[in-house]
């Protein structure tokens, strides 16, 4: 993140611009502040139906204890997928977490560069073939083919900014980034 001097306001886009400076200076002094570790635990319920929770994680050099409680995301499929609608299904939950990731890398750095943004809605759609999935067809991807964002942003600055915000974006949005490129992923049994 370029760091920029911020006069006024102490606020921007909901952020402090104190704390992102702070931040940002904090990690360029040691970075390995900048070493996180996020956790999910899930458990199977029934059928499609599983879920999990996330409380603790890693972060700014100390394990962190500022969450009284886990929070609980029930995956479920719709009844076309076997499922009653018991949640959002695992595929949705990916669009989910890369449009709020997106969100806040877009957020955070248009509070860093000085641009306030009065309004901003995301859409998200992403194409699959079952075939993947169910083993039909073994040059079937069983995940996503593609998936398409599509940001509406109105803030106090020029198009050209925007774009050039918008390509800083997906390089650097946490969960965009590792969507689009191959990230280890061991599967294993624990006894």
């Amino acid at each position: 993140m370029t760091q920029h001097a911020f006069a006024e306001p102490a606020t921007m886009n909901g952020l402090s611009t104190q704390e992102i400076v702070d931040t940002v200076g904090a990690i360029q002094a040691d970075p390995g502040l900048a070493r996180f570790q996020f956790r999910a635990r899930n458990k199977w319920i029934d059928g499609g139906v599983n879920r999990s929770t996330i409380r603790g994680f890693y972060g700014a050099g100390r394990e962190d204890d500022s969450r009284s409680a886990a929070f609980v995301f029930t995956n479920g499929e719709p009844p076309v997928l076997l499922g009653d609608n018991e949640g959002a299904n695992p595929v949705e939950f990916l669009l989910h977490a890369l449009a709020g990731c997106v969100t806040t890398t877009f957020v955070l750095h248009a509070s860093a560069r000085g641009i306030r943004i009065e309004e901003m809605s995301t859409e998200l759609e992403g194409d699959l073939d079952l075939r993947g999935l169910l083993g039909l067809d073994d040059g079937v991807s069983p995940g996503y083919e593609q998936i398409r964002i599509r940001m509406r942003v109105k803030a106090d600055c020029p198009d050209e900014q925007l774009d050039d915000l918008l390509a800083y974006t997906q390089r650097h949005s946490p969960v965009c980034n590792t969507v689009c490129r191959p990230v280890p992923v061991m599967i294993e049994r624990a006894q």
